[in-house]
Protein backbone atom coordinates (compact mmCIF):
# COMPACT_ATOMS: atom_id res chain seq x y z
CA UNK A 1 0.00 0.00 0.00
CA UNK A 2 1.13 3.67 -0.86
CA UNK A 3 -0.07 6.33 0.92
CA UNK A 4 2.10 8.90 -0.35
CA UNK A 5 0.21 12.03 -1.85
CA UNK A 6 -1.25 11.08 -5.28
CA UNK A 7 -1.47 13.91 -7.51
CA UNK A 8 -5.78 14.85 -7.05
CA UNK A 9 -5.12 14.75 -3.14
CA UNK A 10 -2.88 17.88 -2.94
CA UNK A 11 -4.81 20.60 -4.06
CA UNK A 12 -7.63 19.45 -1.48
CA UNK A 13 -5.20 19.25 1.38
CA UNK A 14 -2.95 22.41 0.37
CA UNK A 15 -6.43 24.46 0.92
CA UNK A 16 -7.61 22.93 3.66
CA UNK A 17 -4.27 23.99 4.99
CA UNK A 18 -4.43 27.13 4.24
CA UNK A 19 -7.79 27.85 5.17
CA UNK A 20 -7.71 26.28 8.35
CA UNK A 21 -4.24 26.20 10.13
CA UNK A 22 -2.39 29.05 8.12
CA UNK A 23 -4.92 31.44 6.86
CA UNK A 24 -5.71 33.11 3.53
CA UNK A 25 -2.79 35.92 3.43
CA UNK A 26 0.11 35.26 1.76
CA UNK A 27 3.64 35.90 2.80
CA UNK A 28 7.18 34.07 3.12
CA UNK A 29 6.44 33.10 7.19
CA UNK A 30 2.91 31.77 6.01
CA UNK A 31 4.28 30.18 3.16
CA UNK A 32 6.92 28.02 5.21
CA UNK A 33 4.72 27.29 7.88
CA UNK A 34 2.38 25.58 4.64
CA UNK A 35 5.23 23.85 3.83
CA UNK A 36 6.02 22.57 6.73
CA UNK A 37 2.51 21.38 7.75
CA UNK A 38 2.47 19.64 4.39
CA UNK A 39 5.45 18.23 4.69
CA UNK A 40 4.15 16.54 8.42
CA UNK A 41 1.36 14.71 5.90
CA UNK A 42 3.85 13.57 3.70
CA UNK A 43 5.99 12.62 6.24
CA UNK A 44 2.58 10.62 7.93
CA UNK A 45 1.74 8.84 4.79
CA UNK A 46 5.24 7.58 4.38
CA UNK A 47 5.03 6.32 8.17
CA UNK A 48 1.31 4.92 7.43
CA UNK A 49 2.97 2.67 4.16
CA UNK A 50 5.63 1.14 5.89
CA UNK A 51 3.09 0.22 9.44
CA UNK A 52 0.36 -1.25 6.56
CA UNK A 53 3.18 -2.93 4.48
CA UNK A 54 4.50 -4.21 7.97
CA UNK A 55 1.06 -6.27 8.55
CA UNK A 56 0.19 -7.13 5.52
CA UNK A 57 3.52 -8.78 5.56
CA UNK A 58 2.87 -10.32 8.80
CA UNK A 59 -0.94 -11.09 7.54
CA UNK A 60 -2.44 -11.66 3.94
CA UNK A 61 1.33 -11.51 2.30
CA UNK A 62 2.84 -13.74 4.92
CA UNK A 63 5.09 -16.37 2.54
CA UNK A 64 4.35 -14.36 -0.49
CA UNK A 65 7.71 -14.23 -2.88
CA UNK A 66 8.97 -10.62 -2.51
CA UNK A 67 11.78 -10.89 -5.17
CA UNK A 68 11.54 -8.22 -7.94
CA UNK A 69 13.57 -9.12 -11.08
CA UNK A 70 13.42 -6.56 -13.77
CA UNK A 71 15.41 -7.42 -17.06
CA UNK A 72 17.08 -4.26 -18.64
CA UNK A 73 16.79 -3.71 -22.62
CA UNK A 74 19.57 -3.92 -24.75
CA UNK A 75 20.85 -0.44 -24.85
CA UNK A 76 20.51 1.38 -28.15
CA UNK A 77 20.68 5.10 -29.14
CA UNK A 78 17.02 7.02 -28.09
CA UNK A 79 14.56 7.58 -30.98
CA UNK A 80 13.50 11.08 -30.08
CA UNK A 81 10.50 10.45 -32.66
CA UNK A 82 9.62 6.81 -31.48
CA UNK A 83 9.82 7.41 -27.92
CA UNK A 84 7.01 10.31 -28.48
CA UNK A 85 4.65 8.30 -30.45
CA UNK A 86 4.69 5.47 -28.16
CA UNK A 87 4.57 7.22 -25.16
CA UNK A 88 1.28 9.16 -26.56
CA UNK A 89 -0.56 5.79 -27.99
CA UNK A 90 0.81 3.62 -24.88
CA UNK A 91 0.67 5.54 -21.80
CA UNK A 92 -1.37 8.84 -22.29
CA UNK A 93 -4.22 7.72 -24.61
CA UNK A 94 -4.04 4.48 -21.96
CA UNK A 95 -5.19 6.68 -19.61
CA UNK A 96 -7.26 9.15 -20.85
CA UNK A 97 -9.09 6.43 -22.29
CA UNK A 98 -9.62 4.56 -19.07
CA UNK A 99 -10.35 8.00 -17.20
CA UNK A 100 -13.16 9.17 -19.90
CA UNK A 101 -14.69 5.96 -19.86
CA UNK A 102 -15.06 6.30 -15.96
CA UNK A 103 -15.71 9.93 -15.19
CA UNK A 104 -18.60 9.78 -18.25
CA UNK A 105 -20.41 7.93 -16.35
CA UNK A 106 -19.52 9.46 -12.96
CA UNK A 107 -20.54 12.65 -14.27
CA UNK A 108 -24.20 11.56 -15.67
CA UNK A 109 -24.53 10.03 -11.76
CA UNK A 110 -23.26 13.34 -10.31
CA UNK A 111 -25.60 15.80 -12.84
CA UNK A 112 -28.84 13.02 -11.70
CA UNK A 113 -28.21 13.27 -7.86
CA UNK A 114 -27.95 17.24 -8.09
CA UNK A 115 -30.73 17.66 -10.35
CA UNK A 116 -33.48 15.05 -9.36
CA UNK A 117 -35.78 15.74 -6.53
CA UNK A 118 -37.59 13.29 -3.27
CA UNK A 119 -39.22 15.45 -0.88
CA UNK A 120 -38.49 18.60 -2.12
CA UNK A 121 -34.80 17.86 -2.01
CA UNK A 122 -32.04 16.69 -4.26
CA UNK A 123 -31.01 13.22 -4.31
CA UNK A 124 -27.71 14.78 -3.09
CA UNK A 125 -29.57 16.19 -0.26
CA UNK A 126 -31.50 13.27 0.33
CA UNK A 127 -28.83 10.64 0.94
CA UNK A 128 -26.11 13.38 2.19
CA UNK A 129 -28.50 13.87 5.09
CA UNK A 130 -28.35 10.24 5.97
CA UNK A 131 -24.87 9.78 5.31
CA UNK A 132 -24.65 12.27 8.54
CA UNK A 133 -24.92 9.64 11.19
CA UNK A 134 -22.12 7.54 9.87
CA UNK A 135 -19.99 10.46 8.51
CA UNK A 136 -19.97 11.84 12.16
CA UNK A 137 -18.35 8.89 13.47
CA UNK A 138 -15.64 9.80 11.40
CA UNK A 139 -15.06 13.88 11.96
CA UNK A 140 -17.03 14.63 8.77
CA UNK A 141 -20.90 15.36 7.10
CA UNK A 142 -22.78 13.06 5.18
CA UNK A 143 -21.58 15.82 2.14
CA UNK A 144 -18.07 15.28 2.66
CA UNK A 145 -18.62 11.46 2.57
CA UNK A 146 -21.13 11.55 -0.63
CA UNK A 147 -18.41 13.85 -2.14
CA UNK A 148 -15.45 11.28 -1.25
CA UNK A 149 -17.08 8.14 -2.66
CA UNK A 150 -18.64 10.23 -5.61
CA UNK A 151 -15.09 11.40 -6.04
CA UNK A 152 -13.95 8.33 -7.13
CA UNK A 153 -13.33 8.93 -10.50
CA UNK A 154 -11.02 11.72 -9.83
CA UNK A 155 -9.90 12.73 -6.68
CA UNK A 156 -9.79 16.76 -7.92
CA UNK A 157 -13.60 16.98 -8.00
CA UNK A 158 -14.29 16.22 -4.39
CA UNK A 159 -14.28 19.86 -2.98
CA UNK A 160 -16.32 20.95 -6.31
CA UNK A 161 -18.90 18.55 -5.10
CA UNK A 162 -19.03 19.60 -1.42
CA UNK A 163 -19.17 23.52 -2.54
CA UNK A 164 -22.27 22.28 -5.05
CA UNK A 165 -23.82 20.51 -2.59
CA UNK A 166 -23.70 23.25 0.48
CA UNK A 167 -25.11 25.80 -2.32
CA UNK A 168 -27.40 23.48 -3.47
CA UNK A 169 -26.37 24.17 -6.79
CA UNK A 170 -27.08 21.96 -9.94
CA UNK A 171 -23.64 21.90 -10.99
CA UNK A 172 -20.19 21.44 -10.22
CA UNK A 173 -18.68 24.64 -8.55
CA UNK A 174 -15.45 26.10 -8.00
CA UNK A 175 -14.51 28.86 -5.78
CA UNK A 176 -11.45 30.09 -5.71
CA UNK A 177 -11.26 33.05 -2.88
CA UNK A 178 -10.10 30.74 0.14
CA UNK A 179 -11.76 33.11 2.47
CA UNK A 180 -14.89 32.77 0.86
CA UNK A 181 -14.82 29.35 1.09
CA UNK A 182 -13.56 29.11 4.36
CA UNK A 183 -16.52 31.27 5.52
CA UNK A 184 -18.77 28.27 3.37
CA UNK A 185 -17.37 25.54 5.36
CA UNK A 186 -17.49 27.48 8.42
CA UNK A 187 -21.33 28.08 8.00
CA UNK A 188 -22.03 24.51 7.16
CA UNK A 189 -20.61 23.33 10.52
CA UNK A 190 -16.70 22.53 9.74
CA UNK A 191 -14.15 22.82 12.87
CA UNK A 192 -10.48 22.20 13.10
CA UNK A 193 -11.80 18.69 13.92
CA UNK A 194 -13.53 18.26 10.40
CA UNK A 195 -10.44 19.87 8.66
CA UNK A 196 -7.76 17.43 9.78
CA UNK A 197 -10.49 14.51 9.24
CA UNK A 198 -10.64 15.28 5.53
CA UNK A 199 -6.76 15.70 5.35
CA UNK A 200 -6.53 12.52 6.80
CA UNK A 201 -8.91 10.54 4.79
CA UNK A 202 -7.43 12.54 1.67
CA UNK A 203 -4.11 10.72 2.56
CA UNK A 204 -5.45 7.30 2.76
CA UNK A 205 -8.66 7.09 1.51
CA UNK A 206 -9.51 4.20 -1.50
CA UNK A 207 -7.48 4.96 -4.88
CA UNK A 208 -8.90 6.55 -7.56
CA UNK A 209 -10.75 4.57 -10.24
CA UNK A 210 -7.85 5.21 -12.42
CA UNK A 211 -5.32 3.63 -10.25
CA UNK A 212 -8.34 0.53 -9.65
CA UNK A 213 -8.61 -0.27 -13.20
CA UNK A 214 -4.43 -0.18 -13.74
CA UNK A 215 -3.75 -2.53 -10.90
CA UNK A 216 -6.23 -4.81 -12.16
CA UNK A 217 -4.97 -4.56 -16.06
CA UNK A 218 -1.39 -5.16 -14.41
CA UNK A 219 -2.33 -8.20 -11.55
CA UNK A 220 -5.42 -9.30 -14.29
CA UNK A 221 -6.66 -10.45 -10.26
CA UNK A 222 -9.83 -9.09 -9.16
CA UNK A 223 -9.26 -10.06 -5.65
CA UNK A 224 -5.78 -8.13 -5.59
CA UNK A 225 -7.51 -5.20 -7.15
CA UNK A 226 -10.60 -5.17 -4.44
CA UNK A 227 -7.61 -5.68 -1.64
CA UNK A 228 -5.91 -2.73 -2.98
CA UNK A 229 -9.31 -0.51 -2.75
CA UNK A 230 -10.38 -2.04 0.69
CA UNK A 231 -6.89 -1.25 2.94
CA UNK A 232 -6.89 1.91 2.11
CA UNK A 233 -10.54 2.49 2.95
CA UNK A 234 -10.23 0.77 5.87
CA UNK A 235 -7.10 2.50 7.43
CA UNK A 236 -8.72 5.75 6.25
CA UNK A 237 -12.18 5.35 8.20
CA UNK A 238 -10.10 3.75 11.09
CA UNK A 239 -7.65 6.69 11.79
CA UNK A 240 -10.28 9.69 11.41
CA UNK A 241 -12.40 7.63 13.59
CA UNK A 242 -9.31 7.38 16.49
CA UNK A 243 -8.21 10.77 15.71
CA UNK A 244 -11.97 12.16 16.21
CA UNK A 245 -12.99 10.64 19.47
CA UNK A 246 -9.58 11.64 21.03
CA UNK A 247 -9.85 14.59 19.70
CA UNK A 248 -13.51 15.39 21.29
CA UNK A 249 -12.57 13.64 24.24
CA UNK A 250 -9.73 16.48 24.53
CA UNK A 251 -11.51 19.41 23.50
CA UNK A 252 -14.45 18.08 26.29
Amino acid sequence: MNYLIHGGAFPTIIAIIAMFFIGTGGGFKNSILSALLLTCVIILGIAMTFIVSRLLSATILKGQPSSFTLELPPYRRPQIGQVIVRSIFDRTLFVLRRAIAVAAPAGLIIWILANVYVDNMTLLSFISIRLDPVANLFGMDGVILLAFILGFPANEIVIPIIIMAYMAQGSILEIENLSVLKQLFIDNGWTWITAVSVILFSLMHWPCSTTCLTIMKETGNLKWTAISFLIPAITGFLTCFIFTNCARLICA
